[in-house]
């Protein structure tokens, strides 16, 4: 199967429903309600794959968490082996997405800059024309 395959796509999207409907619904711990899964790479031979998460929690310890989804590998692959229609369902590896986080930060990077150039440009005008009032 090829990378970009359709199919594979799709049982990405799958998986990646149903990991959420079971953190929400079916794994008790409590670390893990607060997980969104952000993303599923599935190997071509759908034996292994990545689920990149991240928590609401802003407080966590995402290696804990991490940890936790690792040991719960099986009881996972045994409940989406009930809901998929798969011959074999992959190995799953945990990976925090701290995506979420950069994005949040460039932005406020990016927005911290603006001010500053527009308080720049301002001080700028002002001395140029100091009867122009705002």
């Amino acid at each position: 199967m090829q990378k970009g395959s359709n199919r594979l796509r799709r049982v990405e999207e799958q998986v990646k429903r149903e990991l959420a409907l079971l953190f929400s619904y079916s794994v008790k711990d409590p670390r893990v309600k607060m997980v969104t899964v952000h993303g599923v790479e599935i190997a071509p031979d759908l034996g292994s794959a990545k689920v990149y998460f991240t928590s609401f929690d802003e407080q966590a310890n995402y290696r804990a968490i991490e940890k936790t989804l690792n040991t719960l590998n099986g009881f996972l692959r045994s409940e989406l082996g009930k809901s998929l229609h798969l011959r074999t369902i992959p190995e799953f590896r945990f990976c925090y997405d701290d995506s979420v986080e950069r994005g949040a930060k460039l932005s406020s990077l990016i927005d911290q800059v603006i001010a500053e150039d527009k308080d720049k440009s301002q001080e700028k005008s002002a001395k140029l024309d100091p009867d122009l009032k705002e």
